[in-house]
């Protein structure tokens, strides 16, 4: 792929009623986006109405929710044309990196783009440069999917722009994804929050210490629980409870600030090797339809080597 030389956040707003409607039926009818220029940070605006393939007035609950009004969308572009003023706008597909908050505005996309009889290939070009900053957010910050609103405000930012307008929804994730690209101890000092600390210190060297003690409290109790034998279905319950240690605490491994120790890191290392001997051994079993599953020495070395450790 050519270098990335902008990023292009992008946002739907949709037909919708609050008595239900399948997803395939809801139109997109405004298309707001923000382009950012990596070198310069120059941001540039797009923000245009759609005219839908249906035209009926608008549920009183969708206006509310949108914003938009039905004469909003008199002599409004079909889709078709809306796009290829969006593709001139952007000026270029392959230099491009886009984003949106969720994959429900690249869903959509690829719905009215196939309405319209849009190039699959462009579409696809999109698609293969397109990236969920939601899930990453997720994964990375917040633990649990959030609002624009609610991500801006864990950075302490204010929305900015008219709420329910498509193009400063894309804005203000362009501005929570720059915190998050720019600001890494901060990110991780929030991640920790969300996932591991009720308290946080906010001296880097006091915020190792008690992580390491949670650290530590948390896995010995994990291995002090575990059996050596257990039947297959209890199996999957203990990979389910290690999948959510490791979901809480795999950042640090990941270390994008670079604030965490390396005794830290070294934990949460054993923990992953753990899983993964875990998952291993699971798979070995089932492959042979056994009924029971033995954690032998070799899937249970990571979790030994963290009590050698304490002692």
């Amino acid at each position: 792929m050519a270098d990335v030389k902008q990023f292009i956040f992008f946002d739907f707003e949709m037909l919708c009623s609050n008595k239900g409607m399948p997803f395939e039926d809801m139109e997109a009818i405004r298309l707001g986006a923000v382009k950012y220029n990596i070198e310069t940070e120059d941001i540039e605006f797009f923000d245009r109405y759609i005219q839908p393939t249906k035209r009926v007035s608008l549920s009183r609950f969708c206006k509310e929710l949108t914003g938009i009004k039905d004469t909003d969308l008199v002599g409004a572009s079909n889709f078709k044309n809306v796009f290829e003023d969006f593709l001139t706008w952007i000026g270029g597909i392959k230099k491009s990196r886009f984003f949106s908050w969720s994959t429900s505005d690249l869903s959509r996309l690829k719905i009215d783009a196939a309405k319209h009889e849009i190039s699959l290939a462009t579409i696809k070009k999109i698609e293969q440069r397109y990236v969920d900053f939601q899930e990453i957010f997720t994964k990375r910050v917040s633990e649990n999917n959030v609002s624009v609103e609610n991500g801006l405000a864990l950075y302490n930012l204010q929305f900015e722009g008219k709420k329910h307008n498509p193009m400063y929804d894309a804005y203000n994730t362009l501005r929570i994804y720059l915190s998050f690209l720019n600001e890494p101890v901060q990110s991780d000092f929030i991640m920790i929050k969300q996932f591991i600390l009720e308290e946080v210190p906010q001296n880097i060297k006091e915020m190792n210490a008690t992580l390491r003690t949670t650290i530590q409290k948390d896995l010995h109790i994990f291995a002090e629980e575990l059996n050596e034998i257990y039947k297959m279905k209890d199996a999957l319950k203990i990979i389910k409870r290690t999948q959510r240690i490791v979901k809480k605490y795999e950042n640090i491994l990941i270390n994008r600030s670079g604030m965490f120790s390396e005794e830290n890191s070294f934990y949460v290392g054993l923990l992953l090797d753990f899983y993964h001997n875990l998952l291993l051994c699971y798979n070995e079993h089932l492959e042979y339809s056994s009924k029971i599953i033995i954690l032998d020495e070799s899937t249970l070395h990571p979790l030994n080597q963290l009590s050698l450790k304490r002692g």
